[in-house]
């Protein structure tokens, strides 16, 4: 029994120690492509003025997420300036800019995926370079460079596991710009090592994760990876609790046990396999007490016995937790049927495969029906013609307590029926 818990334990602690080191399997590169408007807030000079939206904006960035929470970027972008056609002189500025930018995935910060798998919100800031170039009359004939910085922030909408729609606000703010937008005066905040401009800027475009994993880092489904994680470290661990039953209570678990069906009280070897000095196939301990009569019976009462208990349902063939190969001490019951075909040459058998009920119903229909087909392979190797044999897997048997590991061992089974 201490072995036993030891060996749970043991388990346990591994299942939690390999899921904390295991690194999570989503895409951290991002290609993301925006194109909408844009505003100059100042300063123009007299008589020169934007409309209230001018186009167009255009945005292209790479993205490294270290995790998904936090990552970096490196963007570009251009803004074209021009008149407003009503109220302003004619001119145009093309501004182009560099910049590299912290990123926060607040959707993942934030927890997004508690209440929604579609949504998720980016922040982003940093700064770099940019310069203008002018076309106006009495405008510079020289470029405008500065130094500039960056914050916005970027509403998703997840399309795809790799493909998201986004929706971007950002202001960019200008240092040591030297000219007005309109490129025709001197900026009056030129020097003074403020900031001498700022651009509003609104778009929208498309993310797309780069990589060979399935999920992005901005929408990588924790919850539900980790609850697949613990169902599968739940079934294993169910199969450590199969594994470790003592069947026959010989001090031997059935996964080691040769012979998991030994009669009770007779002793064991290391295997489990009960004492036979003289291999006569009956245990030491109880040789002296039975009749030898027993000891052999001949085809005609085997044939009469086999077909009474598989008529009554006492004949099975039984599995271990997920396994689809018959346990050790379920090939007397195929040994038992395969003499029996022998003996009958006109018996036929329908094989019907069953799972209980832990896991997915789907997996655990397929799972029943190889079991059914691996004791028909076994039938056939064995010489039984393959048309007096069917299969087929029946899926879950859920007429017992699915909380008793012992009573799930009960239906992990193929049940065989004669056809008539």
């Amino acid at each position: 029994m201490m072995k036993r818990r030891l060996l749970v334990i043991a388990a346990v602690v591994g299942s939690f120690v390999a899921q904390a080191q295991e690194t999570p399997s989503y895409n951290k590169w991002a290609l993301d492509i925006g194109i909408g408007f844009n505003k100059a807030q100042q300063d123009f000079a007299p008589g020169y003025h934007m409309p209230t939206l001018d186009f167009p904006t255009a945005d292209l960035g790479v993205r490294y997420m270290f995790n998904s929470k936090f990552g970096t970027r490196l963007s570009l972008g251009y803004q074209k300036l021009s008149g407003d056609e009503d109220t302003s002189l004619d001119f145009e500025t093309n501004y182009f800019n560099a910049s590299l930018e912290g990123v926060v995935n607040l959707g993942s910060v934030l927890q997004f995926s508690t209440w929604t798998e579609h949504f998720g919100l980016l922040a982003h800031a940093g700064g770099g370079y940019g310069v203008m170039s002018f076309d106006a009359a009495g405008a510079t004939d020289d470029n405008d460079n500065m130094i500039n910085w960056i914050v916005g922030i970027t509403p998703q909408l997840k399309l795809t596991d790799r493909i998201a729609l986004f929706g971007d606000a950002s202001i960019v703010g200008n240092f040591l710009q030297n000219n007005t937008y309109d490129g025709t005066e001197g900026s009056p905040y030129a020097g003074n090592y403020g900031v001498n401009g700022a651009i509003l800027k609104g778009s929208v475009g498309i993310s797309i994760s780069l990589g060979s994993n399935q999920y992005s880092a901005d929408f990588y489904p924790y919850e539900e990876t980790y609850q697949n994680k613990l169902d599968s470290i739940e079934q294993r661990l169910a199969k450590v609790e199969t594994d470790l039953i003592d069947s026959d209570q010989d001090g031997v678990p059935d996964y080691l046990d040769r012979e998991p069906n030994t009669v009770s009280g007779v002793a064991v070897d290391t295997k489990g396999r009960a004492i036979d000095v003289n291999e006569n196939g009956i245990p030491d301990e109880l040789e002296s007490a039975l009749d030898q009569r027993y000891a052999s019976i001949d085809a005609r009462q085997h044939g009469r016995v086999v077909q009474e208990l598989l008529s009554e349902g006492y004949v099975n063939v039984y599995f271990g937790f997920d396994d689809d190969m018959p346990a050790t001490y379920s090939l007397d019951a195929i040994n038992h049927l395969v003499i029996y075909f022998q003996n009958n040459p006109d018996a036929r058998a329908e094989l019907i495969g069953y799972a209980d009920t832990k896991g997915n119903p789907q997996y655990n229909e397929a799972l029943s029906e190889r079991r059914a087909r691996n004791v028909y392979n076994i039938l056939v190797a064995a010489g039984v013609p393959e048309d007096r044999l069917t299969y087929t897997g029946a899926g879950e048997d859920d007429s017992v307590d699915e909380n008793s590991a012992n009573a799930r061992q009960l239906v992990r089974k193929v049940t065989i029926k004669l056809v008539d």
